[in-house]
């Protein structure tokens, strides 16, 4: 059996090839196996092969003995909420993100939201498929379960309602899931939705929902311009990432909205703990040491961030990748709650985006992430800091190499599934040293990977 679907905080794979309902029947089974789980929420998103997969899944689940909440059609988030809200033993989202449209996977939680990666689980679940399976003595239950009034509530409770006033604002679902939640909060917020791509549907007409990549944002800032709006949101097919555009259509990076919601939630909040990754810094950690709060840094990945949060009580945790975790959501990561946020500022201070984002830009330009093919990353990275770190102030490995200045930073990471190294500089107000810092390290990469 092809298992290569497995990887290390989920499954993502080829339909049917890599999965399909035959192995996610045997998931299920495994899933209780391993976990113990009695209680199991189960959701899917668009895509064309979801019912069918998440069906087998269910199928697997109550063989295995567990009961099953179907909470529908849904994204990842609700699969988090749902699970945490009801007391669950566990919850699976049947996703495959921002992959092309003929894949799936699942992403798969414990109780309390508690991620299930390959270091507590998800390798024993894989392991189990492999071997034959009896069904329980007593078989498992299934119901449907109504999870979005309880989630809209939730949501609401992270804004102060009363400071809202009329804004127009770009939604862009990609055709994913995030619709027909806008449509639900909609009725609750004085806001214009100009709603684009904002049908469901598994066909992915105008591609599929990846912001991230720039040739898919000019729908949503072209959108932004036409109408005149305030801000512009784009979501992934499972909305647990959403990116923001300013009211001129710019995309504003991942890494700066971090730093603003810090210190918007922050405001609220009157303290507390952040985590942030390291891949950039400096302006989260000026922005949460004004507002009171105290910044901690983590390894990159959700995993990592969810349990530093816990470990840490955090109220906050955000990654320039735009994944913002909250901790009353169940520590787990929204792709709703920080646009509500976000919108809350604009009304509460009078301001436009661009504004509360240009002077951040101004004091910390940053590169944003380059990616560079390298045969043996390993080698590189070692080169470099052998190279750089003996004249820096401070040299860090909480998440591959960071190497920092007086002026200016940058962080070398190399990818888990790739042999990719992922560089990051930024500086103290200085774009032109940001970029020639930035130049100067893609050609040592580039020479160093020729030796």
């Amino acid at each position: 059996m092809d298992l290569s679907c497995f990887k290390a905080y989920d499954l993502r794979g080829r339909v049917p090839e890599q999965l399909n309902a035959e192995l996610a029947e045997k998931i299920g089974r495994a899933y209780v196996e391993i976990t113990g789980a009695r209680k199991v929420i189960v959701g899917y998103d668009i895509r064309l092969s979801s019912p069918e997969i998440a069906e087998a899944l269910g199928t697997g689940l109550m063989a295995a003995g567990a009961d099953v909440f179907d909470i529908g059609l849904s994204g990842t988030e609700q699969v988090y909420f749902a699970t945490s809200h009801f007391n669950m033993d566990g919850g699976i989202m049947v996703t495959a993100s921002h992959n092309p449209k003929d894949h799936n996977g699942m992403k798969m939680v414990g109780s309390g939201s508690r991620p299930i990666s390959s270091d507590n689980g998800l390798n024993d679940i894989r392991d189990r498929v492999l071997e034959p399976f009896t069904d329980a003595a007593t078989q498992g239950s299934y119901e449907s379960l109504e999870v979005m009034t309880d989630y809209v509530d939730h949501l609401l409770g992270y804004i102060d309602s009363a400071s809202l006033h009329p804004l127009s604002i770009v939604c862009n679902a990609g055709n994913g899931g995030a619709g027909l939640v806008i449509d639900e909060l909609e009725q609750h917020l004085p806001f214009d939705f100009i709603k684009i791509h904002h049908q469901p549907d598994g066909h992915f007409p105008n591609g599929v929902p990846n912001p991230i990549l720039p040739e898919n944002r000019s729908a949503t800032a072209d959108a932004v311009i036409a109408q005149g709006a305030a801000m512009g949101i784009a979501w992934d097919g499972d909305y647990d990432r959403c990116f923001f555009f300013d009211e001129n259509g710019r995309f504003i990076e991942g890494y700066y909205i971090v730093g603003l919601l810090a210190d918007q939630f922050l405001r609220k909040t009157g303290g507390g703990k952040v985590i942030h990754d390291p891949r950039l810094t400096w302006n989260t950690l000026d922005l949460v040491r004004a507002a009171g709060g105290e910044a901690i840094e983590s390894k990159t990945g959700h995993a990592f961030i969810k349990q530093r949060m816990r470990d840490e009580d955090a109220v906050y945790g955000g990654e320039m990748s735009a994944h913002h975790y909250f901790r009353d959501f169940a520590y787990c990561d929204s792709g709703m709650i920080p646009w509500l946020l976000v919108a809350e500022r604009l009304c509460q201070s009078g301001r436009t985006l661009s504004s509360l984002i240009d002077a951040r830009i101004e004091a910390y330009p940053a590169s944003g992430e380059i990616n560079r093919t390298i045969d043996d990353p390993a080698r590189v990275i070692a080169a470099i800091e052998a190279s750089y770190g003996p004249s820096a102030k401070q040299v860090s490995h909480v998440d591959g190499l960071s190497v920092e200045y007086d002026d200016w930073r940058f962080n070398l990471r190399m990818s888990n599934t790739e042999p990719v190294v992922r560089l990051n500089v930024e500086s103290r107000g200085d774009k032109a040293l940001m970029e020639e810092k930035t130049e100067e390290l893609l050609q040592v990469m580039d020479r160093l990977n020729k030796e």
